[in-house]
This record gives C-alpha cells, sequence and structure tokens, in this order.
C-alpha cells in the first residue's frame, strides 16, 4: 500500500512557475473571459478603493462645515459606488467559475483520453484507486485555482498596492506609520507558511493511505467477514483515521494562531494610527477625514495579506495535483497507431507467430522463440501448466503488449503497421476474468455499439444458450446486472461474455480459459453453442480443462515460455510426453473425485 502511493512522500514546490505555465494553457481558450474578468476586477478594486476617500470628503469638506446638501450628493455617489461594486464583483466571480468548470472539463477530458490510450503495462504498474483519483480528485484540486485562485491573487495584490498608493497619497507619514508593522505580517506568514506547509504534506499522506486501505477492504469485504477479521480492520482503519484527525487539528491549530495574530498585528497599526494621527489632528496637521480615512484603510490594508495567506493553500494545493496529473500525460502510450497504417481489407484468419520473445520484466523472459501458425478457420489450443505463457500469447496476438523481439502477422501483415483497434476489431476476445460493466444485460453484450443492433444481440444469446435465462426475467435484456454483475452467477457472467464475443461476429474467436469458472452442467451448454460458433471462423483457445480441446485441429504444449509439442490430440497422447503428463494428472484428479 505505501509503494504504491509513494510519490505521496515527496514534498514539491510551493509554486513551480513550469506547472503553472502548463496550467495556464488550459484558460488559454477562455482568454477573453479571463480578460473581462480582469477588468470588472479592476474596476471592484478601483471603486473599492475610493469608499475611504469618499468619506474623507465627506468629514472634511460637508460634515465639519454643515453642508447637508453636499453630504446627501456624497452619500448617493458613495451608494452608487456600492452598486458598480456589487455587480462588478458578481459579474467577475461567475465569469471565473464558469472558466474554472469549462478548464476542468477540458482538463478531466483530456486525461480520461490518455489513460484509455495506454498499454495495459501501464495499468500493471499503475493501480486503479491511483488513476481514478488522478481524475477525480486531483483535477477537482484544480477548480479553486481556475476559479478563483489566479484572478484572486492578482485582486488581492492589486488591492493591496492600490490601498499603498491611497494611503501614501492621502498622508506619507501615517503611510509610513502603518508600513512599520509590515516586518511583522511577512514574519508571521512565513512561519505560518512552512508550518502549515508540513502539515499539508502529512494529511495528503494519510488520506492516500486511508483510500488505499478502505478501497482494499471494501472489495475483499467476503473475505474479512469469512476470516472474522472485522475487529482486525476496524482497528487498523481507527489507527490511520486518528492519524488524519491528528493532522487536521494541527492545520486547525495553525489557523486559529495565525488570524488572530494578524488580527491583532491590525489592531496595533490601528492603536498607531490612532495615537500618532490623532495627536496629528489635534496639531492641525491633517484632518479628521483623513484619519477616519486611513483607519479604513488600514482595515483593507490586512484584509488582502489574510487572503493571501488562505490562497497559499489553493496554490499548494493546484501544484500537488498538476504534478501528478501531468505526470501521467506525460506518459507516452507505447503502442500507438502508426503513421501510415496498413489495413485488415480481406481477413480471413491467418495467423503467425515467428521467433518472438516476450518479458513483463527485461530480467524475466516470459516467452522464448515462439512460432507457429494457425491457419484460416483452424481451430488451435494452446495448454500448459500455470505461468506456462498462453495468456500473454494471446496478449501479443491483440497487441496488448509488444514483442521484445520476433513478429506477429496477420494475413501476411506485421501487427505493428496495422491500427490497434482495427486490429482488436477482428478478434472475439473471452477472458476467464469477465468484466460486466453496470447497466443493462443489452448493454454489457452490444457495449453501446451503435453497429449491433437488437437482433445481434438476440441471436448471440441464443447462439450461447443463454436465451433461456434471459426470457424468465421481468425486463429480459433490459434486465440490470449491478456493478460488475454481481447480481449474476458466474456461469451466467461468462455466458454474457461469449454472446459479446459473438454479436461482433469477429473473424477471429479467441478463448482464454473461458469455461474455467463454469459448472458442467453450463459447459455443456457452452461446448453446444462452440461447435456453431467456430465453423468458418478460425480460433484460438487457451484451456485448462484438456477435455474441453480435443476436437481441435491443433494442440500447442507451452512449458515454461516455450512451445515443446504441437499436435492433435491422440498424438500428443501416444508421445508420452508433457502433453500426457498433463492429461494423466488432470484424469487421475477427475477420477479421485
Amino acid at each position: 500500500m505505501a509503494n504504491d502511493y509513494r510519490e505521496e512522500d515527496k514534498l514539491g514546490k510551493g509554486y513551480d512557475s513550469k506547472l503553472m505555465s502548463r496550467l495556464l494553457q488550459y484558460l488559454k481558450p477562455y482568454r477573453k473571459y479571463v480578460a473581462l474578468a480582469l477588468t470588472l476586477l479592476v474596476i471592484s478594486s478601483a471603486f473599492g478603493l475610493a469608499g475611504p476617500y469618499l468619506v474623507k470628503i465627506a468629514i472634511d469638506n460637508y460634515i465639519t462645515a454643515s453642508d447637508f446638501g453636499g453630504l446627501q450628493q456624497i452619500a448617493l455617489i458613495y451608494l452608487l459606488f456600492l452598486f458598480v461594486q456589487f455587480f462588478t464583483d458578481y459579474g467577475q466571480l461567475y465569469i471565473m467559475e464558469w472558466i474554472g468548470q469549462h478548464a476542468m472539463f477540458d482538463l478531466r477530458r483530456q486525461l480520461f483520453a490518455h489513460v484509455q490510450s495506454m498499454h495495459l503495462q501501464f495499468f500493471d504498474k499503475n493501480p486503479s484507486g491511483r488513476l481514478l483519483t488522478r481524475v477525480t480528485t486531483d483535477v477537482n484540486a484544480l477548480n479553486e485555482l481556475f476559479a478563483s485562485g489566479v484572478v484572486e491573487i492578482l485582486g488581492n495584490l492589486l488591492q493591496l498596492v492600490g490601498v499603498m498608493a491611497a494611503m501614501y497619497y492621502i498622508s506619507p507619514r501615517l503611510a509610513l506609520v502603518t508600513f512599520v508593522i509590515m516586518p511583522l505580517i511577512v514574519a508571521a506568514t512565513m512561519v505560518f507558511r512552512n508550518r502549515v506547509r508540513e502539515t499539508y504534506r502529512q494529511i495528503r499522506i494519510i488520506i492516500a493511505r486511508l483510500n488505499a486501505y478502505t478501497q482494499e477492504n471494501l472489495a475483499g469485504m467476503s473475505e474479512v467477514h469469512a476470516f472474522v477479521q472485522e475487529e482486525k480492520t476496524m482497528n487498523h482503519y481507527r489507527s490511520i483515521n486518528n492519524d488524519l484527525r491528528t493532522e487536521n487539528q494541527k492545520s486547525i491549530y495553525y489557523y486559529a494562531i495565525f488570524f488572530p495574530v494578524v488580527e491583532l498585528i491590525g489592531a496595533l497599526s490601528m492603536a498607531l494610527i490612532l495615537w500618532y494621527g490623532g495627536s496629528s489632528v489635534v496639531r492641525n496637521a491633517v484632518t479628521v477625514g483623513t484619519l477616519v480615512a486611513f483607519l479604513q484603510y488600514v482595515e483593507m490594508f490586512f484584509r488582502p495579506m489574510r487572503d493571501l495567506a488562505e490562497r497559499y493553500n489553493i496554490l499548494q494545493a493546484a501544484m500537488a495535483a498538476s504534478e501528478r496529473i501531468f505526470k501521467v500525460l506525460d506518459t507516452k502510450p507505447e503502442i500507438v497507431v502508426p503513421a501510415q497504417p496498413q489495413t485488415l481489407k480481406g481477413f480471413t484468419g491467418d495467423i503467425e507467430f515467428e521467433h518472438v520473445d516476450f518479458s513483463y520484466d527485461p530480467d524475466n523472459l516470459i516467452l522464448h522463440d515462439i512460432n507457429f501458425r494457425v491457419n484460416p478457420g483452424e481451430k488451435v489450443a494452446l495448454v500448459g501448466a500455470t505461468g506456462a505463457g498462453k495468456t500473454s500469447t494471446v496478449g501479443l496476438l491483440c497487441r496488448f503488449y509488444d514483442v521484445d523481439s520476433g513478429r506477429i502477422k496477420l494475413n501476411g501483415i506485421d501487427i505493428n503497421q496495422l491500427d490497434p483497434n482495427d486490429l482488436r476489431s477482428a478478434f472475439g476476445l473471452v477472458s476467464q476474468e469477465i468484466f460486466l460493466f453496470s447497466g443493462s444485460i443489452k448493454d454489457n453484450i452490444s457495449l453501446g455499439a451503435d453497429d449491433i443492433s437488437d437482433e445481434q444481440v438476440t441471436k448471440a444469446a441464443e447462439q450461447v444458450g443463454l436465451l433461456p435465462f434471459i426470457n424468465r426475467l421481468e425486463r429480459r435484456f433490459e434486465h440490470g446486472v449491478g456493478e460488475r454483475g454481481t447480481s449474476l452467477s458466474v456461469g451466467q457472467r461468462q455466458l454474457i461474455s461469449f454472446a459479446r464475443a459473438l454479436a461482433r461476429n469477429p473473424k477471429v474467436l479467441i478463448l482464454d480459459e473461458a469455461t474455467s469458472s463454469v459448472d458442467n452442467e453450463t459447459e455443456q451448454i457452452i461446448q453446444q453453442a462452440l461447435r456453431k460458433m467456430f465453423e468458418g471462423r478460425t480460433s484460438v483457445i487457451v484451456a485448462h480443462r484438456l477435455s474441453t480441446i480435443k476436437e481441435a485441429d491443433k494442440i500447442l504444449v507451452f512449458h515454461k515460455g516455450r512451445i515443446v509439442e504441437q499436435g492433435k490430440h491422440e498424438d500428443l497422447l501416444r508421445q508420452k510426453g508433457v502433453y500426457w503428463r498433463l492429461y494423466q494428472l488432470q484424469y487421475q484428479d477427475q477420477e479421485a473425485v
């Protein structure tokens, strides 16, 4: 579990200009809207900064002069400024939220499409839980950056500069008194940032552990119950959850200290202004209106300082999320469409392996010098002990993986010269591990393909003997199968997978131990269907039960990644080699039963 999330232990930069540059590319299609939002932000900031100055004019020019008419005019102007600020704030926030949602939509779509294009070895090395986090949680972490972070940070900086300029314009001396406090704010912010950054890193690590542990135990809940591990599981979960609570409490503690400290520094600044500014008013060095305006500007001065501390967390979360997202996007798929792909037009089902070597790990060769040919319409079986290389051979044929050396040819064409989608559309694959999607039986047979009609779905179900079961269901083909098909038996799920393969009328039928999980009665139904399915079609069968492949035109016997024997069933038995020993062992097991 720790190895799956080892990248969480690394603490990236609080700000990375390269990552930020890449993130801003997702705002580029909406740059006109970003420009409009920035314009509205500038207008809102300008009208907000004008408020205290209007108060200064009202006090110095009209209240002290008892000019009620002039006071009414300035009050109306102040009210107008508030309305303008309200509508510009509303427009700016709405536009940026709209931009944020569209930018996230674009990124999520690009990320999911990229993940779909990846080779299977990529998924072998990256657990599904991690990839799910990248597509969902990490993309959502960018929402605040896209929607408000970038513009709000600019707005806070703009307001900070604007307030400082306004204060200096009104009274340079009072401004300098206010700026004396700035080193205290900077020091408090730096300490807060460093402490919160470390706490945030720990929270990320623990959340990753908690998610992994939760996902693992939900998936294996039947084993937890079967072996009475509920209490142990709960104690472990409680321990991780307690660590998460502790780190979150640390974060709350730092926030609880930082913001009162900022308020205290702000109050200290207010006190200095009241003391120095009040004495200046007494000496007639500044007006009362100037002092009141300054007090308002001081409050406005500390507001963006607090907001920037909040924005730092948004920025750090975005940097961490974007680093993980771009790590996935920067991983290039190893199996790609050739620049000028050849086509399988007129494919007859001719398959040839020429001196094929393959390994998942460069130091551990799985297949050694595999050579065989499957003629059109021929039924070839691959047999051997577990780990002999049968399933790996099928995976290479479908080009889920690329060979280390040698060639695989269809109708004399190297499969590396074909579009992978064109290649796989020629095959109907039924594997031992059946995956059913949430939805109806019809959806799982057709997989939503527009070129597969309801008649084809019904015909495929009938061919594999699934129709009697479907006819007993109230909604027939619209019956929901539930997540991963848990509402169906293993045999029923297997039959659906057969119908799924047949509905596409493939040129080559590939069965990867497709009947190993079904009972004898269901297997008999499938065997009857298979005899019809094999007619006029090339078939490659990976079989564990040797009794199911007696009628094969050719049997390839795999042993430790090599083809050690090949021939028909009777011929191989007469040789009394590896196949004969496998058959005897299986026969003895059946006799014992």
